[in-house]
């Protein structure tokens, strides 16, 4: 084995400094680690919504979770509020965490099934902690002591400022020894026998040589695509969605515990309210909308006054043909691109991250573990793609020449299987380690308006009355366990206020 010895990082925002932080506390010195950013490149760095699991990239730095909300001017996030997505007018929340408890063989989904098809199902909603608590404004952590309890099952994210994550990252990954290089990358050499990475090329004359090339550029993939050719698998007939334009505005009082989404005639808004301003933006397809119509309906529907220009961003969604190519990884941006609508944006930085240490190669590039990290990966953006879909095909809505387009398209056959079957009778599986839980995916069914024709034949072993009784006490627990709770707005004044 002849083991790496320098790894170079190229761009820095959110996907450069999370690389950097957490190969500066895993590889403790290991390796030669540099990164290269220039002030005269902007970042994207409107994602501001996350999902449970960037807990989990936080405790491996070690970060105290309440110091890093007070540094990114953070808030709690208990899931995401869709907003005329099924229909005009319907709303409802796909939140994280536990959807009631399980009983017997069965999920709680299928019970309320059966009273639903009698006519007494309830609020589903109502039979999650996490989406009662959001509706209601409240939050707190879970406490795990508690056992049964609902609270101790609530699961939570974060609203950030994503700049300021990165400023708080790149100082993280500084002290621990990673070298940052200002200026702009102008030449990428690749050796003429193998085309693997020899060097970059700085705008002063600097030849940067390393072992091993992290590409953290955004969508112009500086070493992945424009000098590697590596090719880029688009998705755009599944996901029209191609612009968007973000926003800040003042904060509103309207502090909620969740994300927003509410959708448009060819798209949808966000609204992530973060504790000095609130995030917006609109998504939406240029085939559909033109760019002055779509800064209007944004600007319209701002709960604030706004707070700086407009920020106008051009996507293509879909991914690279290969997310590492040789020596070279790509992360963020550069790997590909999936519309935020259900906050993926920063998990699939942290997921690859976390993914490239596994499968972390010495200096020979063994082609094995490079076709693993890239069937993982492929395996993962597929199926968040999916999920994706799944919030445009299942809409109800036809007033727009967009909506019908998005009614009438053919989705991919892995998609289409979880609609036919959950259609049938309500069943989901989990496929492998794909991201969201079966409980995600039946808030979203439902949500939409999925209803299953049917429901699991074992919810019988339960007489009616029984299965009545047992939802019922769900949602008399669960309102008792909001009504203690603090709101939102407290939680954050108490707990990680940010200094002003």
């Amino acid at each position: 084995m002849k083991p790496l010895k320098k790894i170079l990082i190229a761009g820095g925002g959110s996907a450069g400094w999370m690389t950097a932080a957490l190969c500066a506390k895993l590889f403790q010195g290991l390796y030669e680690i540099v990164l290269i950013e220039s002030e005269a490149i902007g970042t994207v760095g409107v994602g501001e919504a996350t999902i449970p699991a960037i807990k989990t990239f936080n405790e491996l730095l070690g970060l105290d979770e309440d110091d890093f909300l007070r540094r990114t001017q953070g808030s709690f996030k208990l899931g995401i509020q869709f907003r005329d997505w099924a229909r005009l007018g319907a709303s409802y929340v796909h939140g994280f965490g536990v959807i009631g408890q399980d009983l017997g063989w069965l999920r709680c989904h299928q019970y309320w099934l059966r009273m639903n098809a009698l006519g007494q199902g309830g609020d589903f909603a109502q039979l999650s902690i996490n989406t009662a608590a959001a509706l209601g404004d409240k939050f707190m952590r879970a406490k795990p002591e508690m056992g049964d309890s609902p609270i101790a099952h609530i699961a939570h994210a974060f609203h950030f400022d994503a700049g300021l994550y990165a400023r708080y990252l790149s100082g993280y990954a500084q002290e621990r020894g990673v070298r940052r290089r200002e200026g702009k990358i102008v030449d990428v050499t690749l050796r003429g026998e193998d085309g693997f990475v020899q060097s970059v090329t700085m705008d002063d004359g600097e030849v940067i040589t390393a072992d091993l090339f992290v590409d953290c550029s955004g969508f112009r993939g500086l070493i992945i695509e424009q000098a590697m050719k590596t090719g880029y698998e688009n998705w755009t007939h599944w996901l029209p969605c191609d612009r968007a334009i973000a926003v800040p505005c003042e904060r509103s009082e309207d502090f909620t515990p969740y994300t927003r989404s509410t959708a448009r005639s060819a798209g949808w808004q966000w609204r992530i309210p973060l504790q000095h301003r609130t995030g917006n933006g609109h998504v939406y397809s240029s085939q559909y909308m033109d760019d002055d119509e779509a800064e209007r309906i944004l600007l319209a529907n701002l709960d604030g006054a706004q707070r700086a220009d407009p920020l106008r961003i051009r996507f293509a969604t879909g991914k690279r043909k290969t997310i590492w190519n040789k020596n070279c990884v790509a992360i963020g941006l550069a790997s590909g691109f999936l519309e935020p609508l259900e906050s993926t944006s920063l998990h699939l930085i942290q997921s690859a991250i976390i993914r490239m240490v596994r499968l972390l190669p010495d200096a020979g590039f063994d082609p094995a573990g490079i076709a693993e990290f890239n069937r993982q990966s492929d395996f993962e953006y597929e199926r968040i793609r999916d999920f994706i879909i799944l919030h445009y095909k299942a809409s109800q809505r036809d007033d727009s020449a967009f909506w019908r387009y998005c009614r009438d398209m053919e989705v991919p056959a892995t998609l289409q299987r979880k609609i036919d079957l959950f259609s049938a009778n309500g069943r989901i599986f989990r496929e492998d380690d794909e991201l969201f839980t079966e409980e995600s995916w039946i808030q979203v069914f439902l949500g939409q308006g999925i209803v299953p024709r049917g429901y699991d034949p074992l919810v019988q072993v339960q007489s009616d009355p029984q299965i009545a009784r047992y939802l019922a006490n769900i949602q008399a627990v669960v309102g008792k366990c909001v009504a203690v709770m603090p709101t939102h707005a407290d939680f954050v004044a108490k707990t990680c206020l940010a200094p002003p």
